[in-house]
């Protein structure tokens, strides 16, 4: 199972582990944890982009919003933010900062 969660607690961020199995596909957990080791860059500036924006008052963050600002960041020619990977980031920025909890809408998941 690629994930740490169970059914009764469908927002918990997934385990940073691998769910590969001979001849299947990624699952959508597996390619963010991949991308997420790859390109640690791009968590350290959303961390700061939700940093900024709350210190400026704001009271709700769009993670979407905050990938829009980021890719205008980026040097031209990097790619790879893919706005799948938005729930998946708001869910790992809650869980090492507790205090935006509130900042964040998060729905249950629906794929693994």
């Amino acid at each position: 199972m690629p994930t740490s969660h169970t059914l009764a607690d469908p927002y918990a961020l997934p385990v940073a582990r691998a769910s590969f199995r001979a001849g299947s596909r990624p699952t959508l957990t597996d390619r963010f944890v991949a991308f997420d080791a790859e390109h640690p860059y791009v968590y350290s500036a959303l961390e700061r982009l939700t940093a900024d924006r709350l210190a400026a008052g704001a009271t709700r963050v769009g993670l979407k919003a905050l990938f829009e600002d980021l890719r205008w960041q980026l040097p031209a020619g990097v790619r790879g933010l893919n706005n799948s990977f938005t729930a998946l980031y708001a869910r790992k920025l809650i869980e090492d900062h507790p205090q935006w909890a509130s900042a964040f809408e998060l729905r249950r998941r629906r794929t693994p």
